[in-house]
């Protein structure tokens, strides 16, 4: 993209820091969670067979595509007999999108530099072509793991307030206050079982395309 993220005022943090803090509790995790994510990994074997991860082209920074890591928590689809992802979910497949713990293997896209730790949640990459230009500015920043749309109720968020959740994370300076509130806010939701589903949908129903307008309602969400 043409524009970039007027971040460069952003002092240290938004230089440099951002990005260090990313690599170096991206490591520090996988370390740590290395047990865990054994676990997981052995149980996404036993109960929904191969493959243990799913991947999937996402929309990166600058929209540059790049492959996500997720564990699969689906059975997986029948080109012949498309299915709903209600009946892809078994009670196991829930639990684990629920409970997040799907994403860990997208500790190694922050790794590689294509994922931050904080910022838009990554979408396909043919949806780019659905987006306004308002809605655009949210490929300004590495997406994330967590981020302003996922501390405001993860999947529950409609897309229109999503996508400008997105825009505004990306297009204001970051601060390591800001990112850190945003996880822990993230995780809180986890905690609680909040937000792992869209209502009326066993998953989050498939973009196809927004309007910039945003209830006034929520035009008070702020970055922290």
């Amino acid at each position: 993209m043409a524009e970039h993220r007027s971040q460069g005022a952003g002092g240290a943090y938004a230089r440099w820091g951002k990005r260090a803090c990313d690599v170096l509790a991206a490591a520090a995790l996988l370390l740590l969670l290395a047990p865990l994510i054994a676990a997981v990994a052995l149980a996404v074997r036993v109960a929904l067979g191969r493959p243990v991860l799913f991947r999937q082209a996402r929309a990166g920074r600058d929209g540059r595509t790049f492959v996500l890591l997720k564990f699969r928590s689906m059975a997986p689809a029948d080109p012949a007999r498309p299915a709903e992802d209600a009946a892809r979910l078994s009670r196991f497949g829930r639990w684990l999108r629920a409970s997040a713990l799907d994403e860990l293997p997208q500790l190694l896209n922050v790794l590689r530099g294509e994922m931050s730790l904080v910022g838009p949640r990554p979408l396909l990459a043919e949806d780019v072509a659905l987006y306004t230009p308002r809605q655009r500015r949210r490929l300004l920043v590495r997406p994330g793991l967590a981020g302003l749309a996922q501390a405001a109720g993860r999947n529950a968020v409609p897309w229109e307030r999503r996508l400008e959740l997105d825009a505004r994370y990306a297009t204001l300076p970051p601060t390591l206050a800001g990112d850190l509130a945003l996880l822990l806010r993230c995780l809180w939701l986890v905690l609680r079982g909040r937000g792992a589903t869209a209502p009326g949908h066993a998953t989050m129903p498939r973009f196809e395309g927004a309007s910039d307008h945003l209830p006034a309602a929520d035009t008070t969400a702020s970055a922290t």
